[in-house]
């Protein structure tokens, strides 16, 4: 069998990998928690974004995957807010913690200051910088 590469697939297309793979892993875990989430500023004079999250609940934790703040907006406390409500969302679901990644020319010292705390990283991710995998436990355990 040949295999295909696609560049820029479609959404459905990466349903088709996404779906099958949740169905499986809940089997086997015997639940899903898999569930995407978007938290959203809006202006309140524009009605434009102020700045979004997005991320995904899996099982246990919540998975921060974007923050954007648009540069104009920035060091205004939105990302501390929308950080917070994203933190909140997982205490009240109950969730053991919250995970993010984040390259070292953005904000790593941002997350620290929420209290994250680097778990894991990549040397020259992209080249010369570095990628961090930070975690935050919400159930007092430490990391």
């Amino acid at each position: 069998m040949e295999t295909v590469f696609k560049l820029d697939p479609a959404p459905t297309e990466i349903d088709r990998v996404v779906h099958p793979l949740v169905a499986h892993n809940s089997a086997l875990v015997g639940r899903t928690q898999f569930q995407p989430f978007l938290i959203s500023l809006p202006d309140p004079t524009t009605g434009e974004s102020a700045g979004d999250l997005a991320g995904y609940v899996d099982y246990d934790w919540l998975i921060i995957q974007f923050v954007f703040i648009p540069e104009h907006l920035r060091r205004r406390g939105h990302g501390r807010a929308l950080m917070q409500r994203a933190e909140a969302f997982a205490r009240e679901r109950g969730l053991i913690g919250i995970w993010l990644d984040t390259f070292s020319f953005q904000t790593p010292a941002f997350y620290e200051a929420l209290g994250y705390a680097v778990f894991g990283t990549i040397e020259d991710h992209p080249r010369g910088s570095r990628r961090h995998f930070m975690q935050k436990r919400l159930d007092g355990a430490t990391s």
